[in-house]
């Protein structure tokens, strides 16, 4: 069955969804209702109606549906949704398969992990990633003070069905793809519960997987484990190579009650006492420990179902432990209230583009890459193969690296010709890998293969046609960095943009938040060396900055980039500790309400947008085209900051 029949089936009594400009989103039935702002959406997983069905070949229960679209996705962890969202608001048609029903993977409500990246949590302030990782941060530090996993998992999902471009099919498995000669030509993908089949055909196929099930059907170059210290010279690799990985964790999180809480663990739980603990330490215990991690000496995706029950075992002893050792008796009111039950897995596959990131390569003694499109930063962080069982290692290695940029060419297979990969399947030595694998990277990344997939579809192109086309790079990376997408080095050289032309004034400055700073082309400080943002105390009246043009420009689309606070770490976490820090609020350094106005040749102003309640770093005003001599902005509040603080303006036709 072809997507379109199976849309106009919908239609005569199918399912739809409403999706709000604030982004909430509503169900009903197929009559529309008038309501403003509403976009009705119709979900291809629901099954057409009238009972038209198409049986798939080899499985006669199961309903075979043909959909074709610019990008197919598998996996939708960060890495994935980011690349969904990304392509599909550069207008390619995208469709995003996840096998769980929740989106988001380790950082979802499933595994409960926190989102870490190139700031190394509070290490390294001042380089939390942007683009739409901090769009998303940003929604739910405003909107989930409580700190709810099921809030994030829903953002995410809306963030998703909110696009036009965008079908999700979640509880959907890629499983299967098609091929002629070195492409994919179709990749197949099922769901059990709705009895569906989707054959999916697309010009562009990425692997958000984590496991890399998609490469591994299309026969992409792999490799599973460690390389020999002599292969690329990292000396952080062994002397042999071999087959071990890091294992995986299980998370459990607990509160304090007002009475004791006594605790019997199961007849299968591990018996856990203090030698065992003696380099993994027990501190506090509302958030479970990442180093209860098990599995690298076994495969991590065959032997998953052994894994989770070793770790179920440790997390029940350690708990035990805990509650009746005798040495924590301040553990008396403590209750666990969830135990993960999905693995979080840190390694499996890993697959080969035509550059291999290399330890050498993250600590920038390889010089840098002209085809950067993200940045990393957490340390290269290795774990013992043996986990929790490796009694007398720490349970991780830590070498920090400087904040280095991920080439593009890590990012699709060297064999596979329209194969894209995101997140820890990128192309990466073992060495390198442990730094790549965190989820905030792997988000950057996504984005990264996501806008050039779009373009892919735009030019009719390889992905690897985007890097031996100079001009295709550039328009990549520049579309990148208009998206607030961070590049070490890279800076706005955007000929459409018209600010680029004008000179700037304010109502005030500081000695180095000086107007001409919004103008210069970096949307970030770089902590350490210099700032980049226009800053003026706020009066009574506000504060306001304006751009002037010698020549009046005909202006269509203001973009604007506030400061949001890149100097404090800014995640969904169940860790206490890490979130004292953190503001699960509006950042105080955004700007609340402005109004933007247009002033033309003759003094005549005319008002562009009046915003109240803002908490985006990176905001965009379309309007119909207005020439003007200058553009005022106005701030009139920020959330709570007593500066006024913006880091770039853009202007277009």
């Amino acid at each position: 069955m072809k997507r379109r029949d199976f849309l106009a089936g919908l239609g005569a009594g199918g399912y739809s969804l409403y999706v709000f400009a604030d982004g909430s989103i509503a169900a009903g039935d197929d009559k529309p209702r008038q309501l403003a702002s509403v976009e009705r959406r119709d979900f291809t997983t629901i099954a057409p109606a009238g009972g038209d069905r198409t049986a798939a070949p080899h499985e006669p229960n199961m309903t075979q549906v043909e959909i074709e679209c610019d990008v197919f996705i598998a996996g939708g962890g960060m890495s994935g949704v980011l690349s969904a969202v990304a392509a599909a608001r550069h207008g390619a048609k995208v469709v995003l398969v996840q096998d769980r029903s929740r989106l988001g993977g380790n950082a979802s409500s499933e595994v409960k992990m926190h989102i870490v990246g190139a700031n190394h949590h509070k290490s390294r302030p001042g380089w939390r990633e942007g683009g739409l990782l901090e769009e998303f941060r940003l929604d739910d530090a405003a909107n989930n003070p409580q700190r709810c996993w099921e809030l994030w998992d829903l953002l995410l999902y809306s963030k998703c069905v909110s696009e036009p471009n965008l079908t999700l099919l979640v509880d959907t498995v890629c499983f299967g793809v098609e091929k002629k000669g070195n492409k994919i030509t179709a990749a197949y993908a099922r769901c059990d519960k709705t009895e569906h089949i989707y054959k999916v055909k697309a010009r562009t196929y990425v692997d958000s997987t984590g496991d890399g099930r998609l490469g591994l059907e299309a026969g992409a170059e792999a490799r599973y484990g460690r390389e020999s210290r002599s292969e690329h010279g990292e000396s952080l690799a062994p002397v042999t190579p071999d087959k071990l990985t890091m294992g995986s964790s299980i998370l459990f999180t607990s509160r304090k009650y007002d009475h004791p809480m006594p605790f019997t663990p199961p007849a299968w739980a591990r018996k856990v006492d203090k030698k065992q603990l003696a380099k993994r330490g027990i501190k506090t215990w509302e958030y479970g420990y990442w180093w209860i991690e098990w599995g690298g000496e076994l495969n991590t995706i065959r032997d998953n179902e052994r894994i989770r029950f070793e770790l179920l075992g440790i997390v029940m002893g350690v708990w035990d432990y805990i509650k009746n050792s005798g040495n924590h008796p301040e553990a008396a009111n403590w209750a666990m209230d969830w135990v993960g039950m999905i693995p979080g897995k840190r390694e499996s596959r890993r697959f080969m583009g035509d550059h291999i990131l290399t330890q050498q390569d993250l600590m920038g003694l390889n010089g840098d890459f002209e085809d950067a499109v993200a940045i990393g930063g957490w340390p290269m962080d290795d774990h013992p193969p043996g986990g929790f069982d490796a009694v007398d290692l720490p349970p991780c290695v830590q070498v920090k690296t400087p904040v280095f940029n991920i080439p593009y060419r890590s990012l699709y297979s060297r064999n596979v010709e329209n194969l894209m990969l995101g997140g820890r399947v990128i192309s990466a030595t073992h060495a390198a890998f442990t730094s790549t694998r965190v989820m905030a990277t792997c988000a950057v990344v996504g984005q990264a293969v996501g806008t050039a997939a779009a373009l892919c579809a735009k030019h009719e192109c390889l992905p690897r046609d985007i890097y031996s086309d100079k001009s295709k790079l550039a328009e990549l990376q520049q579309t990148l960095l208009r998206d607030d997408q961070s590049i070490v080095g890279r800076k706005n050289d955007d000929g459409a943009d018209l600010a680029r032309k004008a000179t700037a004034t304010a109502s005030g400055e500081t000695e180095d938040g000086k107007p001409a700073n919004v103008l210069n082309g970096f949307v970030r400080d770089v902590p350490g060396e210099y700032v980049n943002r226009w800053t003026t105390e706020m009066t009574g009246d506000g504060a306001w900055l304006e751009l002037a043009w010698k020549t009046p420009q005909k202006i269509g689309e203001v973009q604007l980039c506030f400061d949001s606070g890149f100097q404090r770490e800014l995640t969904l976490t169940s860790s206490d500790a890490s979130n004292k820090s953190i503001i699960r609020a509006p950042q105080p350094e955004t700007v609340r309400d402005y109004e933007l106005v247009a002033i033309d040749a003759a003094g005549k102003e005319t008002s562009l947008a009046k915003v109240a309640g803002n908490h985006q770093r990176l905001v965009r005003h379309k309007f119909p085209a207005v020439e003007a001599a200058k553009l005022r902005l106005k701030i009139t509040a920020t959330n709570g900051d007593k500066y006024a603080r913006v880091f770039e303006v853009r202007c277009y036709a």
